[in-house]
Formats: C-alpha cells, structure tokens, sequence
C-alpha cells in the first residue's frame, strides 16, 4: 500500500465512522454483562478441578486439623501465605509456584502416596497462571464429606428453577400501539416498571442483515435487500424467515452453539492432540437435526442413549458421540486416574448442558449454595457407569454388511498364506512391544490385561479397553523394518510386496460410528470417593425425586438401559429444567443474552431469570410445539422486541436505568462470531464452498468453518482471536473481547488480505470505475454507497498511480469496518 494511499485511507476512516476498524458502530456502547462470561469460567473452572484436586490430595495433611510444615492448603491465604518453604503459589507464575514444583517432583515429591496425573498438574499449573483466581465467599475447602441426610428447607423446594413449568397469564398489553404478541406483553410489561420505553423499528434493510445472520450465519446479497426493501406486503420478513429456516445453511448455524456446548472437537486435546477421523459423523447429525426440526426431546435422547433407543438406527449410533468429546490423553498409563476424569467429565457436561446446573461443585461435598447433594453428583454419574466407547460400530444395512463380510473373507483367502508368514515374522517383535508398554501400567492394572474378556468384571472391561488403545497406538507406530534382522527384513519386503499386488481387491471396510455403547448388561458400582462400601444407584437430583431411578431392563440388547432411563427423565414435561434451559439457550442466541444471563448455571451462583413468567411461557410453549425449535424461532422473529433498533431515542435514560440492557430497551450490537466473520469474508470475496457435509477440512479451504477441523492444541488464528472456543470444556457463552491482536489481524493477517485482493481482482476487470465503486459496497456491505462515500473513493481512485492496489484497498477498508463486523 502506498503511503499516499494509506493518508487517504486514513481520511476516509475519519469521514466516515463507520469505516473505523475495531469500534463500536455509532451510537452502541459495550456494556458490561450481568456475570462476565470469563468470570463464570474461572469459577466454574476452580469448582470443577482445583477444589476437587486440593481436597482429595491435600488438604489431609494441609487442612484445619493439621499442617505439615506450616503449610495450609485449604484457602488462596493459606497458598500465599504458604509454610516453612515459603509461599505455595506466585499467582501468575507456575515455574516458581513451590506447589507445582512439588507435584512435578523438581523440589518435593507431593502428594506422598503418589504423584498427580498430567492432567492434573496441567490443571493447576492453568489455575496458577491464570492468577489463582478463588471465588468469592468460597468456604474452605474441608476435604470429602458424605452428608447423606441434608434436609432440604422451603426455600430450597420454592427456588424458581426447581418448581414446576406453568403457563403464566399473558400480560394485557401496556404499549397497545407497540405489543404484537404475548412476547411483546412481557416485554412491554418490564420495561413500564422500569420507567422505560422500547426502540423504534429497526430499519427493513438492518433487520434483514439481522436475520440472515442470526439464521444461517452469512450476510444477505445487495440484490435480496433490496427485494426485501421494496416489497410492500406485511408478511415480508415471515417469509424470508421460512425461507432461511428451511435453507440448509440454517442447520449449520444453529449447530456452532450446539457445538460449543458439548465440547465438540476432532481431536483429542493434550500434547498429542492426535486426530479423531470419524468425530465429524456427529456434527453432521448436529447438523441434520437442526436442518429437519427433529424434536428436542429426540434430540437429547439419541445422544444419550442412541444405541438403546434404536441400535438400528445409524444417526441415532452417531447421536452417542455426545459421549466422546472428553479429552484424551493416549499415554496416561494411569488408567484408572483417567477413566474417572472422563466419568466426571461426561457427568458435569451433561448437567450443564441438559439441565442447566452446576452440578461440579457437588463432587467433593453437598454444593454450598444449591439443593444439589454430593450423593446425587454420584446419582446421576451411575447413569453412566457402564459406558464405553466404541469405535466399530457399523453404519451399513444388514444387507451392505453381508456383502463386505463375503468380499472381505475371499481377500483373506487370497492372502492367507502371505498374511500367515508376515505374522509369524511380526510375532515376537509386536509380543515385545505389547509386553514392555504393559509394563508401564501400574501393577494393579496389569492382571486385567492378561484376562480373558469373559473373565473381566465391568469395570475391568472397562480399564482394559482404555489400556488396550495405548498398547493398540504402540503396535501402530513401530517401525516394523527397523526391529527386523537382514534375513527378516528381505522376507517381510518381498511378502509385503506380493500383499500390496491384492490391495485393490480388498474391500472398503462399512463407515463407522465415532460412538459408544454399554459394556454389558450390567454396570460397575459408582461410590463417593472414600467410600467404596456404600455403592450409589442411579437417581435424579434428590430434591425433585429422591427415590433411586427405574430402569426398565432391554432383553434384547447387552446393555443396561440406564442412560435410556437418564434421558427420557430429563425430556419428561415433568421435568422442571429441561425445557427452560433449551428455550433461554435460543433468547440467548437472538438476543446476546439468556433471560438467564447464566444459561448453564440456573443455580444460586447464577444470575436469576430477568422475567420467570415469560421463560415459564416460552418453556410450556416449545413443549406444546412438540418440543421443536422452528415455531419458537418463528414466534420470535415476528416480535416487536426482535424487529427494534439498536438506536433508541431514550439512550441516555437506557444508559442510566439498565445500561447492561436487561429489559430489551433497544435491540443490542452485537460483533460477528469468528465463524460468521471468516464464512462472510469467504462470501464476499466469492471463494465460499457451500458443499456441506464429510470429514472436517483444513482451515486453509474455503469451506464453511463449521467443516474446518477443530483441533484443540492447533487452531485457527482468526477464529482464536475472534473468541473462538477452545473445546476442552462446555461453553455456554463465548467471551467478547476487544484487543489490538484482532485489528492487526484484521489490518495485516494474510487471510482478510487474501480475501481482499480476490474480491479486487475480480472488481479490476471492470474499466468503469463508477461500478466498481458501486460492486465494491454491494458485496461487502450489502448496500449501494452514499453519495459522500461514491465521491470520496472516485476521488481518490481517479488520482491514485495503481488502480488495482486502490481497489484491493478499499476491499481491505471496508472488511475492517465496524459495518461489517458488527450486527445492529
């Protein structure tokens, strides 16, 4: 870019606000959110992992009742504070921190009856570097406790989230000129007691950018806003919603926040972060489901107990990934360690995603603050106990697999004798392989792995499947070549040889399911840690139901039927949580914010709803609608709440009475996520490959960015810096963040450059300038330039020495421009 040039672009960011990258739009300011998303986080992030490692671990010799070497561990002063050696913790350092010296066994060797699993020198070492952030009013951390009679009060069965869903009245309309419906009643109603008024209408071409993007996640063409501008008729906007909600891009919108909250990923996190090739088929059938409205209650159902539900169903087989997006450490020779974190793990996501309850914080002791019992986190995790993964679960028809088996068994034949010799070749060197990496489990895990399978018990079924992987991952990377003697070695290449000339007539193996399914019919014992002798059965959060669960056995499947039994719970009417937390996941989406703000925390620690009555309307409503999300979006769209502008006469009472806009006195800005801005940017420049479905692709490929592989430890700059998810655990709300990184990379990253100069290219071919002028706003902005701006940039390309520089400078300009990025 020329320095004459970049002065004039300059200019033009003054003249026109709009153009100023990395500001809000005029008018909008950022207002604070009720509880920071950041701030739930790094709470939830010490309640589900540091308070539990410190309690099992430490506080027994570092507690109230003794401290080793002065030493106590069960409250941030005693970190800091610290004991003989100095303090325990420099919060922001974990190098010098004298607690993660010891857990690494540098200095001391803590805890002494064993050291802590990677995972969880991770997590602390996190935890420190993060500030060792320790929620406020958090009591002490007292170790295990098992208070198995708590009574639970009045208030605790009166608390709004645990009563039952009722249809409240509607309001009588308070703005009789403004209310189009029942959401307008409850919304109209609030904002009278605040003393506030609602926004105007926003304008039809706004509203329709609005749309598209809360829709299917891409801007509307110059060509449909003006169609929708000019058409005359009231039902303009229903149809255009019908339309994008039966478009395709539609489920591919809807399932990035579905994504987001069960921690979807196609790797599996930690150093190795090796890659899952069948972990797509999930979000295709998270995608598909949106795309038919499958009901919610289905939904929910196939993912918990697909294989229960209907075992010949292959969506319903991939629905049950849900299970497998833990976090996998493929050499934690702990297994029994890891094994529990993936428990824990499957238990906290689904009482956050599912029922909205923080459901961690009661794995060491009753929750402090909720009705919630240590006993029922055990409850609930039995629902789960005998689960496992599955990675060969077939997706193919009876008919499909009959014919593989029969193909498959004539290459065998073929290469019988070949595959024999190779074998007899292998055998002592693999035997060697899979003996030394059974060493390295610890001695009480090994006897499980010389069992035969009908030997194990459950649970070491279990144990020795988890095991079996790594053993399967050491025989995958050995260098067969290199373990060979000469004579070996010239045997097993021409043997290796005369199999190659079969390969093409061996069958493809049938797709697969990245799955799981029970171990057996029956289930291990699940048990508060420190108790083993008092096993726990399957039950519901005590208060509601404190009754142990029935679970209605399935004669014809090896399974238990407990998570079917889990599932059918949690999608029942009488279900108080379900339902609310499945329609405030959708205000959330439309409107930036839950009617809870909290919208995986429906607790005490969360933010209480801003009107229960109206999410106890929309509740009872989603469930009449046969629990689907279509017909709510519908009834959504077409209010007067939703249509605001995101300008309001009254701003500066706004501002004053709710500057965080609770009560939706205007419609709020929001910045495009960092899939929207990379798909827009994508379509904009005319590179977008709409193809949908299939394995996940490089980032460098113009897909959509909900088929981009998402690999936990290597991500996409834009989308990281964009606030992105990480995937390790549930997010329910992303942060939004505001940081110089993101205009660099928005100035000078080669992606948005790319896209610039493809978009210029293709304007350059045209000699009218007044065109070009005009192409360049309809793509980018979806509108034809204002007279100052068509002026200003046809001075400025009239006397610029490099046409095409100026035009890929535009491009550039406007990509960076608030109307671009953000959505009023």
């Amino acid at each position: 870019m020329t320095s004459c040039l970049k002065t004039r672009l300059g200019l033009l960011a003054i003249l026109f606000p709009l153009l100023a990258a990395g500001t809000m739009p005029a008018g909008e300011q950022q207002s604070p959110p009720g509880k920071p998303a950041e701030v739930e986080a790094n709470q939830r992030f010490f309640e589900s992992n540091i308070r539990p490692l410190l309690a099992a671990n430490c506080v027994k010799c570092h507690g109230a009742k003794k401290q080793r070497g002065g030493l106590r561990l069960d409250s941030r002063d005693g970190l800091l504070r610290g004991g003989e050696s100095g303090p325990a913790i420099h919060p922001g350092d974990d190098e010098n921190s004298l607690i993660l010296q010891a857990v690494r066994h540098q200095a001391f060797q803590m805890p002494p009856d064993g050291k802590l699993s990677d995972q969880e020198i991770a997590q602390l070492a996190a935890w420190v570097r993060q500030g060792a952030i320790w929620p406020e009013a958090t009591p002490r951390i007292t170790g295990i406790v098992d208070r198995r009679e708590r009574e639970f009060t009045q208030e605790d069965r009166q608390y709004w989230a645990f009563r039952a869903t009722n249809t409240p009245p509607v309001p009588l309309p308070v703005a009789q000129d403004w209310v189009q419906g029942p959401i307008d009643a409850f919304v109209a109603r609030n904002l009278h007691a605040q003393q506030l008024g609602p926004a105007i209408s926003a304008a039809s071409a706004v509203l329709l950018r609005r749309v598209y993007f809360d829709l299917i996640g891409l801007p509307p063409t110059a060509a449909e806003v003006a169609e929708f501008v000019a058409d005359p008729a009231g039902d303009a906007l229903d149809r255009t919603v019908d339309r994008l909600l039966a478009s395709p891009r539609y489920g591919e919108k809807a399932a990035r926040h579905w994504l987001d909250l069960v921690r979807y990923a196609d790797s599996d996190g930690f150093k190795q972060d090796d890659y899952r090739p069948h972990a797509w088929r999930y979000r295709d059938y998270v995608v598909d489901a949106f795309n038919v409205d499958k009901t919610y209650r289905s939904f929910v159902q196939e993912q918990i107990a697909g294989d229960e539900l209907a075992t010949h169903d292959p969506a319903a087989l991939i629905a049950t990934g849900y299970l497998r997006h833990w976090i996998y450490e493929y050499n934690q020779r702990d297994v029994r360690s890891q094994w529990a974190h993936i428990l824990n793990d499957i238990t906290d996501v689904t009482a956050d995603v599912f029922l909205g309850l923080g459901m961690s914080c009661a794995r060491c002791h009753d929750h402090k603050y909720d009705p919630i019992l240590q006993r029922d986190y055990f409850r609930l995790q039995a629902f789960f106990a005998a689960f496992q993964p599955r990675d060969q679960l077939l997706l193919s028809d009876p008919a499909e697999r009959a014919d593989y088996q029969q193909r498959l068994a004539e290459w065998e034949a073929k290469t019988h004798e070949v595959r024999e010799r190779m074998a007899a070749i292998e055998r002592p060197h693999r035997g060697k392989v899979t003996a030394q990496a059974i060493e390295k489990f610890p001695k009480d895990i090994r006897p499980m792995l010389f069992k035969m399978e009908s030997e194990r018990t459950p649970f070491e079924r279990q144990i020795a499947d988890l095991a079996g992987r790594q053993i399967t991952m050491e025989q995958v990377n050995l260098k067969m070549e290199s373990k060979l003697t000469d004579d070996e070695k010239q045997e097993w290449l021409t043997l290796s040889k005369r199999l190659a000339e079969y390969a093409q007539d061996r069958p493809a193996a049938p797709p697969t399911a990245f799955a799981a399914a029970d171990v057996g019919t029956s289930a291990p014992e699940i048990a508060i840690p420190g108790r083993p002798e008092l096993p726990i059965a399957p039950g519901f959060p005590s208060l509601l139901d404190p009754s142990d669960a029935v679970i209605e056995p399935l004669p014809e499947l090896p399974s238990t039927g407990r998570r079917l039994a889990l599932a059918r719970w949690i999608t029942s009417d009488d279900n108080p949580l379900a339902s609310r937390v499945a329609v405030n996941r959708l205000w959330q989406v439309l409107f930036g914010r839950g009617i809870v703000a909290t919208p995986s925390d429906f607790g005490r620690l969360g933010t209480p709803p801003t009107d229960p009555e109206l999410l106890d309307w929309l509740a009872r409503r989603f469930q009449g609608a046969e629990w689907r999300f279509k017909p709510l979006y519908r009834m959504l769209l077409a209010s007067a709440t939703y249509r605001q502008s995101s300008q309001s006469h009254a701003t500066e009472q706004g501002l004053r009475v709710d500057p965080e806009n609770r009560w939706l006195w205007r419609m709020p800005v929001r910045r495009l996520q960092a899939e929207q801005l990379r798909d827009s940017l994508l379509q904009i420049s005319g590179e977008l490959d709409l193809s949908a479905s299939g394995p996940g692709v490089d980032a460098e490929r113009p897909r959509r960015s909900i088929y981009v592989k998402i690999l936990r430890n290597r991500r996409d700059p834009l989308i990281d810096l964009f606030d992105g998810v990480d995937n390790f655990t549930s997010t329910s709300q992303r942060n939004v963040t505001t940081t110089p990184m993101q205009a660099l990379l928005l100035m000078n990253g080669p992606f948005v450059l790319a896209r610039a100069g493809e978009l210029a290219r293709q304007l350059s071919a045209d000699p009218d300038n007044d065109q070009v002028i005009q192409q360049l706003f309809e793509r980018i902005l979806s509108r034809p330039p204002l007279d100052s701006e068509r002026t200003e940039f046809a001075r400025i390309l009239a006397t610029s020495p490099g046409r095409g520089e100026a035009i890929e400078d535009f491009c550039h300009v406007l990509m960076n421009s608030s109307e671009f990025i953000y959505v009023e």
